[in-house]
């Protein structure tokens, strides 16, 4: 089993590369910044990729925007992502297509060996492996999302606000009055906490809300 280390912490690169030999696998490339990954990656072909989320040079999601690359070029690569914290909007974009072979732990979890290579050993094998608390923060933000409030004539009425019809245009297109389609777009901004204050921006907020969940 051939994997690819990316990770910008020298003790923890150099760590991970020691466990996975320890264990059989064979670490044909241990880089510390998004970049390298892809290269390596693209040169070496490994059956799993374990990376950091946030690497040089910025340090905020070139791990991640990395293994999407990765996901989408090589589907057949399993990834593993490790994070010093919960980062669900991270987990949700890795999520968010074929959730074969992929992996999100809090890099507390790498402590205990056993755990991390069961987990390992599970996304190399093309299942997936959550973080408890990851898990945990999604279930919540999923729970948490105004949209799944909104009933499905008034998930309509933001569809076609989402594609730039005017009130007039949404009531031709629904069969409908006027007054009804304002009433429906009042109903979304009062659900999706959108205060009158907001003016002729709520429209655009509602829309921007739509399309971040589509």
């Amino acid at each position: 089993m051939r994997a690819v280390i990316a990770e910008d912490s020298v003790l923890l690169r150099v760590g991970l590369v020691k466990v996975l030999e320890a264990v059989g696998y064979e670490v044909v490339a241990a880089v510390d910044d998004a970049q390298s990954l892809l290269s390596a990656v693209a040169e070496h072909r490994p059956n799993v990729v374990v990376t950091d989320v946030r690497m040089p040079p910025g340090f905020t999601d070139e791990g991640v925007r990395a293994a999407l690359v990765i996901r989408q070029q090589w589907p057949d690569i399993a990834v593993l992502l490790l994070s010093q914290y919960v980062e669900e909007r991270y987990a949700a974009d890795l999520l968010s297509g074929n959730t074969r072979g992929v992996g999100y732990l809090l890099k507390e979890r790498v402590a205990n060996v056993d755990d991390f290579l069961d987990a390992l050993e599970r996304v190399a094998g093309g299942g997936t492996a959550l973080d408890p608390e990851v898990v945990s923060q999604l279930l919540l933000r999923r729970q948490s999302d105004p949209l799944d409030s909104l009933t499905p004539r008034e998930r309509e009425v933001l569809s076609l606000m989402a594609e730039g019809r005017s009130n007039a245009a949404i009531a031709q297109a629904l069969v409908v009055s006027e007054s009804a389609v304002a009433k429906h777009i009042n109903s979304i901004f009062m659900k999706l906490q959108l205060s009158p204050t907001e003016g002729e921006h709520r429209r655009v907020m509602a829309v921007l809300q739509f399309l971040d969940n589509s």
